[in-house]
């Protein structure tokens, strides 16, 4: 279902993930994908900016997000972070009440993914695949970073 890619570029990085002591390793991870994901998310928010309606006063690009999986850490000790829009839970109200600025925006995967009636405007997907190159090479350039931070204050 995901495609893949080769990462190029982490190779000094994981070895010296591999260095360090386990319960250092998450706090430089957690920070270098946030700083990636806030690409993909800054992306997002403009993408978003130019579907949303005017006549509104509720803007899909108010409520796109990153969030950092915790659960999905401790059952699986993998690093996640999604983007994506954060809206009121429960079924899209009848009516569709406009609730103004920063108003919940439950509508926003019919307009990512479209309906039978109207044809996708996807603004998340896009966000990452037209920064993939360069969400790649930051992680590896703050995980780098944040790595030497660590090591230099484990050796002290």
């Amino acid at each position: 279902m995901a495609d893949t890619f080769d990462l190029k570029g982490f190779d000094s990085a994981i070895a010296k993930l591999r260095a360090l002591p386990v319960q250092f390793r998450g706090k430089a991870g957690r920070s270098a994908l946030g700083k990636a994901a806030r690409l993909v998310t800054n992306a997002a928010k403009s993408n978003a900016e130019r579907i949303n309606d005017p006549d509104t006063g509720r803007k899909i690009s108010d409520n796109v997000t990153q969030r950092v999986r915790s659960g999905y850490q401790k059952r699986t000790g993998d690093i996640m972070i999604s983007v994506g829009v954060g809206t009121d839970r429960g079924p899209i109200p009848k009516g569709n009440p406009d609730t103004g600025p920063k108003g919940s925006t439950p509508h926003w995967h019919l307009v990512e993914l479209g309906t039978e009636k109207m044809s996708a405007e996807p603004f998340l997907r896009s966000a990452l695949e037209s920064n993939l190159e360069q969400v790649t090479a930051t992680t590896a350039a703050n995980l780098e970073r944040e790595l030497d931070k660590i090591a230099k204050k484990a050796a002290a």
